[in-house]
């Protein structure tokens, strides 16, 4: 890298996930936007964002970091599973440059001073509120010789004197107009295409608002809990989501706690529906859904599908047991009138999912099975989340009084809660074991069509249809569960994670024989034999509508039987299947409470699937696995919002020229 003669600081992110695809380093953005904004700073200083995916090893890290040049500052965005990792690397660049300055920021390390500055004695600084400007200022005291005297001016930290006690300095006021923020995007400060000028991270990531009114127990999101909310300008967002929509990017997550609380989150909708049609892009709109349900809400949700623009509506509920309610902070929160809202959504023909936390305090596994099934019977997916003791929550303070156990991770620094009052370590354990399943199967969407059959025609409920495939993956011959099998063991004993498992459900050829040997031997003895043809039919279509994954080792799928046609700009594999039974249309009455009509009719449907989802494999996130799915035509017009399909290899397919 050539010698500006500038100072240098590197602002170091790393994902979370081992994505084929970056994520976007947004925070870091924001820190470089808001600081190169000052003069001062542009002229003196060289800011470089280093951007790392998952699972990056720290050697490799420290290669790229320091082997051309060694930083005057290094600033990290830390989060729990980069805690340690972080550490390590600040240790390496006080060997190389004892005078340099490594800033530690994030809600992992605010107002963990003590802790932080004990176990990595190498930190000179941790931020401990919103950090765009206390990092603008802190660079400031750089230039003016970093003193103790200087560092005592910035609001918002904590540091060292000389006597290596930890001083912080007083709260810094939470940035009133977020506008002062510059926006990456729109200043060019992240980097966006990669070398073949493609959009270069798996979604765009970007805020309408910051703060929360809440105070959940279990929360500390964004470092603003039962704050006040403030939004971005709607002429800022618009140019935003215009920007992505000129770079080709199908999907925009909006990192809000609650998006479609403000009347302002209707506008930006419109904004982005309006784009979508102008320029065939963004396509999708993922988030965090506002826990109580406005009318602003509802107002969204059916102009979106109005638009047949596409996302994941969320219930976050964590719980349906009133007493862990209680110890939440939730109990007189309108997100517990869930049901007529699923009702509602159920009606207007949308997609919804559910969340809820094991292992809160009150919560015992009687309570917690009855409320996934309860769920169930309502919401597409559940995402299921062992629960953590993170810091600055009403949780992590109370531990005590709730008489939780817990145990730091091997590799993250997150703490996994053990026991508490009502769950014991064997019970835990046991727990462990039906989760991996409830992930890798349900929230994972590996089976969607068959849980309304299985329930409304014979009663089956979804916690029991999970623990027989546990049951039987445990005591199979088959070779083909012995990755399952082994994966499982490890995920209950704590030393393994689901994503290997979720990586072999979705990419290993020999996996839809495997389901349908435990199908065979399992579910359809138990199945009367007047619905046992249909529900044959609803397993097959469950594994028709898989997304197209490359097999392990391989970069591209096999395509055989498939054709690659293109609707609005956006490529597809196509295929038509035979079904015995209008699988589609008996499972939105199941889904609906109606009773269907069970008589064969042979059904032919072209299904669409979207190219490309290793990256949403690998990453876990059902809410982006789901846009891979196939779809049928309706679906896919209905999202395309356009007329006919165009063969982009006609000569090559044969193809049937429409639908």
């Amino acid at each position: 890298m050539p010698d500006s003669g500038k100072l240098t600081v590197d602002l170091v992110q790393q994902g979370i996930w081992d994505m084929p695809l970056e994520s976007m380093p947004l925070a870091s953005g924001y820190l470089k936007a808001t600081a190169l904004a000052d003069d001062t700073i542009a002229t003196k200083f060289d800011i470089n964002i280093r951007n790392f995916r998952g699972k990056v090893t720290l050697s490799s890290m420290a290669y790229e970091l320091f082997g051309d040049r060694v930083p005057d500052v290094l600033a990290f965005s830390v989060f729990g599973w980069s805690y340690r990792a972080f550490g390590a690397l600040a240790a390496t660049f006080k060997q190389l440059n004892p005078q340099g300055w490594v800033i530690f920021g994030g809600t992992h390390v605010a107002n963990q001073a003590e802790r932080t500055f004990a176990m990595f004695p190498e930190v000179d600084v941790v931020v401990n509120g919103e950090g765009e400007l206390i990092f603008r200022d802190l660079l400031h005291a750089y230039l003016d010789g970093a003193g103790e005297d200087t560092l005592a001016a910035v609001n918002g930290i904590s540091y060292r004197d000389a006597e290596n006690r930890v001083l912080t300095t007083a709260d810094r006021e939470r940035i009133a107009n977020l506008d002062e923020i510059p926006s990456p995007f729109l200043t060019n400060t992240i980097e966006m295409t990669d070398d073949q000028g493609e959009f270069r991270y798996d979604v765009a990531l970007m805020e309408t608002n910051r703060g929360c009114p809440y105070k959940c127990a279990f929360c500390y999101w964004g470092g603003a809990v039962g704050q006040k909310v403030r939004a971005f300008s709607r002429e800022r967002l618009r140019a935003e989501l215009e920007f992505f929509a000129k770079l080709r990017v199908h999907t925009i997550v909006v990192c809000d706690a609650n998006f479609g609380l403000l009347p302002g989150d209707l506008q930006f909708v419109e904004d982005l529906i309006e784009i979508r049609d102008q320029y065939g892009f963004p396509r999708a709109l993922e988030t965090s859904w506002a826990k109580n349900k406005s009318k602003t809400f509802y107002s969204i949700v059916r102009r979106m599908k109005e638009a047949g623009m596409r996302s994941s509506f969320t219930l976050a509920l964590q719980t349906l047991d009133d007493n862990t309610l209680e110890l939440m902070n939730r109990k007189n929160m309108k997100v517990n009138d869930w049901e007529d809202l699923s009702e509602w959504l159920s009606r207007e023909g949308l997609d919804c999912y559910a969340e809820l936390i094991w292992g809160a305090p009150g919560e015992t596994v009687e309570s917690f099975m009855a409320g996934y099934d309860k769920l169930a019977e309502r919401v597409s997916r559940i995402a299921c989340y062992p629960m953590l003791l993170l810091p600055n929550t009403d949780y992590g303070d109370r531990r005590e009084f709730h008489g939780i156990i817990s145990v730091r991770g091997d590799n993250d620094d997150f703490e996994y809660v053990l026991k508490n009052r009502q769950v014991s370590f064997a019970e835990n354990q046991e727990m462990q074991r039906f989760l991996f399943w409830a992930r890798v199967i349900a929230e994972m969407a590996v089976f969607r069509i068959i849980w309304a059959g299985l329930r409304e025609l014979v009663g089956f409920r979804q916690t029991t249809v999970l623990r027989s495939l546990d049951d039987w993956v445990r005591n199979t011959d088959d070779p083909a569960a012995e990755p399952l099998r082994s994966t499982l063991e490890s995920v209950v004993v704590g030393t393994g994670e689901v994503g290997s498992a979720i990586s072999y459900l979705y990419r290993e050829p020999d996996v839809e024989r495997m389901l349908t040997r435990w199908w065979d031997e399992r579910i359809r003895p138990e199945i009367p034999s007047e619905v046992a043809p249909v529900l044959d039919e609803m397993f097959r279509y469950d594994l028709l509508t898989k997304p197209v994954a490359a097999p392990p080792g391989a970069e591209e799928p096999d395509t055989t039987g498939l054709e690659l046609v293109s609707v609005r700009g956006e490529d597809y594999y196509r295929r038509t299947v035979r079904l015995d039974y209008d699988i589609p249309g008996i499972v939105a009455r199941l889904r609906a409470e109606e009773q269907p009509d069970l008589t064969p009719r042979t059904t032919e449907l072209d299904l669409y699937y979207k190219p490309g989802c290793e990256s949403a494999v690998a990453s876990t996130n059902h809410e982006t696995i789901v846009h891979f799915m196939a779809m049928t035509a309706e679906e896919v017009f209905a999202n395309a919002a356009t007329e006919s399909v165009d063969s982009t290899v006609a000569s090559l397919t044969g193809d049937k020229g429409g639908c």
